[in-house]
């Protein structure tokens, strides 16, 4: 079944746009398209965000493991490097800085209404995806493959069984959202 979903790319269009309205529902539904929530965040006021994405954290963790073991996914990933950790996080956090959402965060805004994600948050997306699609052949040349990790994975960076830190890093998000919740966050 799952290999005749890989083979028609409408389907996978189709998937993906599902897939996305339903991840856009739940952050809006989590209270992380608020920008008001966002920036309390920041502030270190509001663990709203911090919550969700923990939780996300951990359900990915282990669902995606769980899902691989039992060959239901595969994971496609492409090693990561110093020089493409720092130009993500550059352009990430100009964004971020400037709007006070993340890419997610303003498509759940837009879908919710949020009037300064659709002007702001929009239109800074384009420019910022332009902006890199045409510097890409530079920053690939000369920034984005210097330092390049051992391995695709922690585990495999490591050299461990991704369970071994699946669990111990599962059980500290768990203990840190329990506590933030006993802390009145």
């Amino acid at each position: 079944m799952f290999e005749r979903l890989r083979a028609h790319e409408r389907a996978q269009l189709a998937l993906g746009l599902l897939m996305g309205i339903v991840f856009g529902f739940l952050l809006q539904k989590g209270g992380v398209t608020r920008y008001d929530v966002i920036i309390g965040q920041l502030l270190l006021a509001d663990f709203t965000v911090l919550q969700l994405m923990l939780s996300a954290v951990v359900t990915g963790m282990i669902g995606i493991y769980l899902m691989k073991r039992f060959g239901l996914v595969a994971l496609h990933t492409r090693r990561g490097s110093v020089g493409s950790t720092i130009i993500g996080g550059l352009i990430f956090g100009a964004g971020f800085g400037i709007l006070g959402y993340c890419p997610g965060t303003v498509a759940g805004a837009v879908g919710q209404g949020s009037l300064d994600a659709l002007v702001g948050g929009v239109p800074g997306i384009l420019i910022g995806t332009g902006a890199f699609a045409a510097l890409y052949p530079l920053l690939d040349r000369h920034i984005l493959n210097r330092g390049k990790f051992p391995g695709d994975t922690i585990p495999e960076i490591l050299g461990v069984n991704p369970w071994v830190v699946i669990l111990p890093a599962a059980a500290g998000i768990v203990a840190l959202l329990w506590l933030l919740h006993w802390m009145g966050f």
